[in-house]
């Protein structure tokens, strides 16, 4: 194995590559000798910056290409931000391991306020994501909420340069970056609902390259995976996409997994959520219940409305 070199399919973008360089460094720690490279590779979403990603449409939007590749065996591995990968995967293609999570909390950036409740009235808010965008306006309906695309510096800069009064972040790739210095507030999950797998890295693989799938053994977080598992089964039965506001943060009590899960209406208007738990061996079976109770709850007519 030490004579192959592994070739990581990954986005270009400074969080991405922070991301990749991480797992290849992990590789080569566990696995003198290694050789591992990155191969940067431009998505749908990186290559359309000046359309809201739910107007886009489809699935995968930054993981598409990467997935292309490595069904061509240019690539060996794919680095993904878990919260982009749609809940089904291309066949012959897995998730070979989940290291252990970083902070799945969303987070406030703002100029001149302290937290979220202190931003004045009409304060304009960027975000590209449909679900915080309903959460915002369910909070606080003042609020001027804007689309924000573009890489997590871009946006950064963008409320530190006053462009927005405030823009909302994931909290880990901040802390990836080494920018947790720059966060105004952390949005609790009873209150703000990360997006499903937010703060967790998917490493994927072709299912039929045994040797490399077990090199990425000492990789996986057993913990972090249960959860992601429990967040994804729900992503599944709701048949998800960034089209529709959907919310779900899972984390593990002693031998019991917790799932609190969310439909909202684009326009903040109604806000459906729903909390169970289970045994972790049941993290799938919970994340599908979870889903149905939202369904039956007002979520299908959501659903419904927003896929016409």
């Amino acid at each position: 194995m030490q004579t192959r070199t592994v070739r990581i399919g990954t986005r270009g973008s400074l969080l991405a590559l922070q991301q990749s360089n991480w797992v290849r460094d992990e590789l080569m720690r566990h696995w003198p000798g290694l050789a591992v490279e990155l191969h940067i590779i431009k998505t749908t979403g990186d290559k359309i910056l000046d359309v809201p990603l739910a107007k886009v449409g489809g699935k995968g939007l930054f993981v598409k290409e990467i997935e292309d590749a490595l069904e061509a065996g240019e690539v060996d591995l794919a680095v993904h931000s878990m919260k982009d990968v749609p809940a089904e995967l291309p066949e012959g293609l897995v998730i070979a391991a989940i290291p252990c999570r970083e902070d799945p909390r969303d987070v406030l950036v703002a100029r001149g306020a302290r937290s979220l409740d202190e931003l004045s009235r009409e304060a304009r808010v960027g975000t590209s994501s449909l679900r915080r965008a309903a959460q915002l306006k369910a909070i606080r309906p003042d609020l001027q909420v804007e689309t924000l695309r573009g890489n997590l510096d871009t946006r950064l800069g963008k409320a530190e340069r006053g462009v927005f009064d405030a823009v909302i972040l994931a909290a880990a790739g901040l802390h990836r970056m080494g920018w947790q210095g720059r966060i105004t507030q952390y949005l609790d999950p009873d209150r703000f609902l990360p997006a499903v797998g937010q703060g967790a890295l998917g490493i994927e693989a072709r299912e039929d390259d045994t040797e490399l799938v077990a090199l990425l053994t000492p990789l996986r977080h057993s913990e972090t995976t249960v959860a992601v598992t429990a967040e994804r089964s729900f992503l599944a039965e709701l048949q998800g996409g960034c089209q529709v506001p959907i919310g779900g943060h899972a984390r593990i009590s002693g031998e019991n997994v917790h799932l609190d899960g969310l439909i909202a209406s684009v326009d903040g208007v109604t806000l459906l959520r729903r909390r169970g738990h289970a045994p972790c061996t049941e993290a799938d079976s919970l994340g599908r219940r979870i889903a149905q109770e939202l369904l039956a709850a007002g979520g299908r007519t959501i659903l419904d409305d927003v896929y016409g």
